[in-house]
């Protein structure tokens, strides 16, 4: 999504009083005759379908680890207001600690109107943010947790997720439904939210839940016991990694994840399916490892474990286009990898940055203008005035070609038009920068874009306006407070 003023026309649109209009005459009668019509059809559907299920029955699989089959859809378990909300007293993050979690960048498609979840919610005072996603330059959805563990007014109540959403870029937060997960054993619930446009989005890690409505009821999605530890949407599509993982909830969702496999759904579907062969059961020789996923309007890559690269356009088959010279590496506490991040700048140049060292340089750059067939590494040079700048968290690419790198220390950025031609470090207006660093960061626009403190105690979430130099925070709260 791209805005060439402040004043985006979503903007204009919301402000506007909407008055439906009347019928046409003999709309009624004309609704009555399809409906007769429409019911005779329903019921020969209905027995068709019938020895459809019977059939399929037969040959049923269940969800293996790898996943090579398309798994049949699910119509899941849906909560609406009789679920979570963020008014709920108490929560926990699904992996015992707050694990913040790589949010989504906008969908160059997603031009359907934002219709948040119903009004009049309040955000928890504790609200803290695990994951944010914008659908425009003003509209965004915030998930987090809240609360006191074993307090919180959900099916389990050590585990109580909370969502906030604004449509005036976080000047003013509502409160929204949440899934309300129970999980059996070991990690559960959502960490990470995604939104294809204002109606269709998916919470994840490890679980999977969808709505179609905005946030205002949640379905949970059955995934065969893999968990889901990267979500992208784009052009009517969303893309997610389930996982084969062994890890405790203390150390991570996606912990000990030895196999993935790339699946993808349609905008209102929670019928779930393998993208190919090629992308199904990708390990690291069975070692645990970590993968991630990039999505641009009209394609997508995805970082194996292995360090191979794999591309394909949205919607078809995907295969390797080329091998990175890092490797993803194992996870960090959020699910993206510790050892390389994949970012876009549109659908044939992009970068992954790899881990250098935290004495040095928090990491060295690769650029390919080819898909990944060949990489090009940026100048020692460029990273002259990131020293002793830890360990790196996050990492986008902005169509411009601006880059921004989160770390354990602050926001490093990079503008290729700068005749420094070096990275530098982001300066934070009216605050200090927040101790440890941020865990995620991401660019909306080639001016705008959003970053997550990893002290999630903050309540807060960070923009810039300026492509990256300048960041201030955003407390999420109350209207009025």
């Amino acid at each position: 999504m791209r805005a060439d003023d402040e004043h985006d026309p979503l903007d204009s649109w919301l402000s506007q009083q909407v008055r439906p209009l009347p019928p046409p005459p003999g709309t009624f009668e004309l609704i009555t005759k399809r409906a007769r019509g429409r019911k005779l059809r329903k019921l020969a559907v209905t027995v068709a379908s019938a020895a459809a299920v019977a059939a399929a029955v037969a040959i049923a699989v269940p969800v293996g680890l790898h996943l090579n089959l398309s798994p049949s859809p699910v119509n899941g378990q849906q909560v609406g207001a009789e679920g979570s909300t963020s008014t709920s007293t108490g929560t926990q993050s699904p992996t015992g600690k707050g694990s913040p979690i790589k949010t989504a960048s906008p969908s160059p498609s997603a031009t359907t109107q934002p219709t948040p979840a119903p009004s009049g919610g309040l955000v928890p005072g504790n609200f803290q943010p695990s994951s944010v996603t914008f659908v425009s330059q003003s509209a965004a959805w915030v998930i987090g947790q809240a609360g006191t563990p074993g307090t919180c007014e959900n099916k389990n109540p050590d585990i109580c997720t909370s969502i906030a959403w604004t449509t005036d870029d976080g000047k003013t937060w509502r409160g929204s439904h949440a899934p309300n997960t129970s999980g059996p054993s070991g990690p559960a619930g959502v960490s990470g939210i995604r939104f294809l446009n204002g109606s269709d989005g998916w919470a994840f890690g490890p679980e999977l839940w969808s709505t179609t409505d905005g946030g205002g009821h949640w379905t949970q999605v059955q995934t065969g016991g893999a968990r889901v530890t990267d979500l992208e949407t784009s052009d009517g599509r969303a893309y997610a990694l389930f996982a084969t993982c062994t890890g405790s909830s203390s150390v991570g969702f996606a912990d000990d994840c030895t196999s993935y496999t790339l699946m993808t759904t349609t905008a209102g579907s929670d019928s779930w399916q393998a993208v190919g062969s090629a992308t199904s059961g990708l390990t690291d020789g069975g070692s645990a490892t970590s993968a991630v996923l990039a999505l641009t309007g009209s394609n997508g890559y995805l970082l194996a474990p292995d360090g191979k690269l794999y591309s394909g356009l949205i919607g078809g088959t995907w295969s390797p286009v080329g091998t990175s010279l890092c490797q993803p590496g194992a996870a960090q506490f959020n699910g993206l990898p510790s050892a390389a991040l994949l970012a876009l700048q549109d659908a044939s140049h992009l970068a992954i940055a790899c881990v250098g060292s935290a004495t040095t340089a928090p990491a060295q750059v690769l650029f390919s203008s080819n898909s990944g067939q060949n990489w090009t590494q940026q100048p020692a040079a460029a990273w002259s005035g990131v020293s002793h700048a830890g360990l790196m968290t996050s990492f986008s690419y902005a169509p411009s070609g601006a880059m921004v790198l989160s770390t354990t220390t602050g926001i490093y950025y990079y503008n290729p038009a700068d005749t420094a031609s070096r990275w530098q470090a982001s300066s934070a207006t009216g605050s200090k920068a927040p101790q440890g660093g941020f865990s995620y960061v991401g660019m909306t626009t080639d001016e705008q874009g959003v970053a997550l403190p990893a002290d999630t105690s903050l309540h807060e979430i960070w923009m810039t306006y300026d492509g990256g130099q300048t960041w201030s925070p955003i407390v999420i709260k109350n209207p009025g407070n």
